[in-house]
């Protein structure tokens, strides 16, 4: 530990010194006793954070999941122990002590990277670097939009705590970009620039001006002594009064009183050790046994834990009074299905009656049309990809500062990756149902949001249309085949892929009523006839359901999703003189999760089994086994018109008939 360093301890406010400490000690002991994780960022932020949380968070730990409290996010969540300690030592009631001693243990509250837990005061799951400060610009946006149509109720700010690693993520650029051009004036970043990376000091990997990247977002900028708490104060106090998104890079030391480790990169990712851990209490004045806070120390932790129970109070008193307190407890609930069902019945309906021959994407954006004048709190999107994906219905104005965030629909641009994190902070902010749109080519650019999203069991609905080497003349660069196996592959998210308006009615009805599931809608390019009649049922519940059927047992079921449908359809004509049953699979994940029964019954399998899909085989031998026959891609496409592509590649009803007659 260095004498600039004993210096700053020496100066500060005991009491603040001794809280900040407390943080600290937190840390470093029970990373010690897990023999696992990261004490360096916890010791080297703890005088940022105990600024933050006395004198500035708006927070009750007595009502963790209050829609008005400010939101706190830790993007470098190596850090959890952080995050941890002050939830402790605040007085949330479930982050007990043991569960500090429980760090990184199974079933613990205190998981090696802060997971999802709103009533324990953990906002987001972290961890993946980037995905932290790329989501907050969703909660940013999200408090705007709800002060908008509730500003007696809404009004807080988006703090977040990131490091270097986070900034070196490209996706950090995408948010932070489209934060600035949004003017999020109540979203604030508090930078941990400590110099160091895992593989050493971060001037061997990056020499980025991180003062002129923000400021050409449009953010403003401080840089301050992160150790300094009359620097941390002012510097957030004047953050709060700029009408741009903030950056205050606090200049730290990881490893923070560390006698040897301090300023290393082994004060990052691995325990301190006793000998280390010894020295640093000497350094720091911390005189006390491993997890043992003094009454007094713990009793000023408590008193900012409950700085705010009267902010609740009056909060709860105006939410009493509100002439719009049903509306705004209807929204913040997020139930939508007595209001949607007679809207999607309705577009089955039209659909059925009109058999239009249209792409998915358009009678997607058809059903929208309907929903989304009906759910003012469904926000729609796209990667500057509008009028190819069908996101957008007439009427609902663009979301921006220009009109005090009025509106249903965000031009992300081309930011697939941020925007897909974005709707997973604005579905986390909470009382906003997100939709957006691209190709699903471009789902990789959105895969690890979309990981994200399905591990924190959040309802945002991807828009992925162009499925298939349908889209034609654009070639393989842009035409997915393994995208649906790779979609499909990742637990709790649901991938739809309907075939015409009416399953695409019902396809968004599951979407919008799996209230902890993130959804994909693939859809099609290409026009495909209606097949489907208005079936009061949601048949597409069940992920696969019989289409058209034959008398008796089936000699042959043909099972296909999207525009193979068509396919399968002119397929068993032309087997006129066999049995042959055709299955549609809007959603292989909903027909997994059906019972055995059922299941049992839509595969047959006495029957002969084949599956067309304009994708890869990979993940159908789940329906059609290791033997059964399989119509599909091999590999990539080529470029040329949709109907040339699907002859070359031999997904036709004709390669069908042939196949099964071999």
């Amino acid at each position: 530990m260095t004498h600039n360093t004993a210096q700053k301890i020496e100066s500060q406010d005991p009491k603040h010194r001794d809280m900040a400490n407390a943080i600290r000690a937190l840390a470093m002991d029970a990373v010690q006793k897990a023999n696992s994780g990261h004490p360096g960022m916890p010791m080297g932020m703890a005088d940022v954070a105990t600024v933050l949380f006395s004198k500035f968070l708006t927070y009750d730990p007595r009502h963790p999941e209050w829609p008005d409290r400010d939101r706190l996010i830790l993007s470098g969540g190596h850090g959890s122990m952080l995050l941890y300690a002050l939830l402790y030592l605040t007085g949330y009631e479930q982050m007990t002590l043991d569960e500090i001693k429980n760090f990184r243990q199974l079933h613990s509250k205190t998981p090696g990277h802060p997971e999802l837990d709103p009533a324990c005061g953990v906002e987001m799951t972290t961890g993946p670097l980037g995905q932290g400060i790329a989501s907050a610009p969703g909660f940013a946006l999200g408090e705007r939009i709800m002060a908008n149509h509730f500003p007696d109720l809404m009004n807080h700010y988006t703090y977040v705590l990131c490091g270097d690693g986070d900034l070196m993520e490209g996706v950090s650029h995408e948010a932070c970009s489209f934060a600035g051009h949004m003017k999020l004036s109540k979203l604030i970043v508090l930078f941990d620039d400590n110099g160091i990376c895992i593989d050493g000091r971060t001037d061997m990997t990056v020499n980025d001006n991180t003062r002129l990247r923000f400021e050409s977002y449009g953010w403003d900028v401080q840089e301050i002594d992160g150790h300094d708490p009359a620097q941390i104060e002012s510097a957030i106090a004047q953050a709060q009064r700029t009408d741009t998104p903030s950056l205050i890079c606090c200049k730290t030391h990881i490893g923070f009183g560390a006698p040897t480790k301090q300023d290393s990169a082994a004060a990052h990712g691995s325990p301190l050790g006793d000998d280390e851990i010894a020295g640093a209490r000497a350094a720091l004045s911390w005189p006390y046994k491993p997890f043992d806070i003094p009454r007094d120390v713990l009793d000023h932790w408590r008193a900012v834990g409950a700085r705010c129970h009267g902010v609740y109070a009056e909060w709860e008193k105006a939410l009493e009074r509100n002439r719009y307190r049903e509306t705004f407890e209807s929204v913040w609930k997020g139930d939508v299905a007595t209001a949607i069902a007679p809207l999607i019945q309705k577009a089955k309906q039209a659909f059925a009656a009109e058999k239009p021959k249209m792409a998915t994407r358009q009678t997607s954006g058809k059903v929208l049309e309907s929903l989304v004048p009906a759910l003012p709190f469904m926000i729609g999107g796209s990667a500057d990809l509008t009028g190819s994906v069908n996101t957008k219905v007439k009427g609902p104005d663009i979301i921006g500062p220009d009109n005090a965030y009025n509106g249903q629909y965000i031009h992300y641009g081309v930011r697939e990756h941020g925007m897909a994190a974005i709707m997973n902070g604005l579905a986390l902010h909470g009382g906003m149902i997100p939709y957006a749109g691209t190709f699903l080519q471009f789902a990789d650019y959105s895969r690890p949001a979309i990981r994200l999203g399905a591990l924190m069991k959040q309802r945002v609905v991807h828009v992925m249309t162009h499925d298939s080497i349908g889209l034609g003349e654009d070639g393989p660069t842009h035409q997915p085949v393994e995208h649906l196996a790779a979609l499909r592959a990742i637990p709790n998210l649901t991938v739809f892929r309907p075939c015409d308006g009416v399953e695409t009615a019902e396809c968004w009805e599951l979407a919008l009523n799996a209230p902890q599931t993130p959804s994909v809608m693939v859809l099609s390019r290409q026009g495909m006839p209606t097949v489907r009649k208005a079936d009061a049922e949601n048949l597409c519940a069940r992920g696969a359901y019989v289409l058209s059927d034959c008398d008796g047992a089936p000699d042959i079921t043909l099972f296909a999703t999207g525009s193979e449908v068509q396919i399968a359809m002119a397929a068993k004509e032309m087997l006129s003189g066999k049995a042959v049953r055709v299955v549609s699979v809007p959603s292989m994940d909903l027909f997994l999760q059906q019972d055995p029964a059922y299941q049992e019954s839509i595969l047959c399998n006495e029957s002969k089994k084949l599956a067309i899909e304009a994708a890869l085989r990979q993940g159908w031998d789940r329906l059609i086994g290791p033997h059964g026959i399989f119509i599909g891609m091999k590999g990539f496409g080529d470029s040329a018109p949709a109907e040339d592509l699907y002859k070359h590649f031999g997904i036709t009803a004709d390669a069908v008939v042939a196949a099964l007659e071999e």
